[in-house]
């Protein structure tokens, strides 16, 4: 008799079985719009044989629809938010909830808007991806009593629900990264009206009053084009006005890349001259010569605990507003010195 334990089938499984990608798998379960009846018939078919668990449609839970703002995610944030979407799907999936995305225009996003997407997607409860409500429509979530989600985001009002890095936190140990390996003048490069963005500007800013003699500047970009470019063009601009700085640390991997450049290009070694460290860890942080030091941030993750919160709120749309705050760990590579791999 074989003892050894069966592994539940995962959807790459199902996916192969059947013929058709994760992602179609994934919308299938998640009972998705725009996949053809003969392909979800035959998806749920190799689901059924195969042991996969498939909610009955009577134990259905209600939709979910994800607003992604558009300009976020068609730049330079697109991996970002891609991998969250990877894990509301896989959430969804797995908890039998019907999920749509749409992408939008934030400045766009009113009321109005948001009940004509919902109805459209035949969703009850509402994820906001990478965008803080401004007051119209936090109004009409409270007063519509809407079940709502802030993915990537946080509310300082503690009205809605929401699931983010610890992104203070997470600042705070990038620079205190800095600091251990003995950098004293450190630049945070910053952009973005976002809550959790001044959250890693007010991690940086503990870090630095936490060291004797430690300072800080805070360079501001506007972020309207290349992240890369204009920080690459602002680091520059600081090294020649005050070449005391010997470290930087970024708002996310893409910055800390243009400062690289900007560093290199200013004759300096990195790290033995100026020491540099990313946030996000996304794929450019591999693709650095050297590898660059940055801090990861598990954005499936996010999106399977945003599902969680929605389910919760389903139960409860009275209960008291969550929030969740992800772990953010720090990843070594080669623009800090090795004082961070003993």
């Amino acid at each position: 008799m074989n003892d050894q334990k069966i592994r539940r089938p995962r959807q790459a499984d199902i996916a192969t079985l059947a013929g058709v990608s994760v992602s179609t798998v994934s919308r299938v379960l998640a009972n998705e719009p725009g996949i053809s009846e003969t392909v979800r018939r035959q998806i749920l078919k190799v689901a059924a044989e195969n042991g996969y668990p498939v909610k009955p449609a009577s134990e259905a839970v209600a939709g979910g629809l994800a607003l992604i703002a558009s300009d976020g995610v068609t730049g330079t944030l697109s991996v970002f938010y891609e991998a969250i979407v990877d894990g509301l799907r896989a959430g969804a999936a797995e908890a039998g909830m019907p999920f749509d995305v749409r992408l939008v225009r934030e400045d766009r996003i009113t009321p109005d808007a948001v009940r004509d997407y919902m109805q459209t997607a035949g969703a009850q409860g509402l994820f906001l991806v990478g965008i803080d409500p401004n007051e119209t429509l936090r109004g009409w979530l409270q007063a519509s009593m809407t079940p709502t989600v802030l993915v990537n985001g946080t509310d300082p009002r503690m009205q809605f629900d929401g699931v983010s890095p610890a992104n203070f936190f997470g600042a705070y140990e990038a620079t205190r990264r800095l600091t251990e390996a003995g950098h004293r003048r450190i630049l945070h490069l910053s952009g973005s009206h976002r809550h959790t963005i001044r959250e890693r500007v007010r991690g940086f800013e503990a870090a630095i009053a936490a060291v004797p003699g430690a300072e800080g500047r805070l360079v501001s970009l506007t972020l309207d084009g290349s992240a890369s470019r204009e920080a690459h063009e602002r680091t520059a601009a600081a090294l020649a006005e005050d070449a005391g700085f010997t470290a930087a640390f970024c708002m996310n991997d893409f910055i800390a890349v243009g400062v690289l450049e900007a560093v290199t290009e200013a004759g300096l070694r990195v790290p033995e001259d100026f020491a540099i460290v990313g946030f996000d860890d996304l794929p450019c942080a591999l693709m650095t010569s050297p590898q660059l030091s940055t801090m990861r941030v598990d954005r499936a993750a996010l999106g399977r605990e945003a599902v969680s919160l929605m389910l919760s709120r389903f139960r409860n749309r009275t209960a008291a507003a969550r929030h969740i705050c992800q772990a953010v760990i720090p990843i070594p590579g080669g623009t800090v010195p090795n004082i961070e791999n003993p």
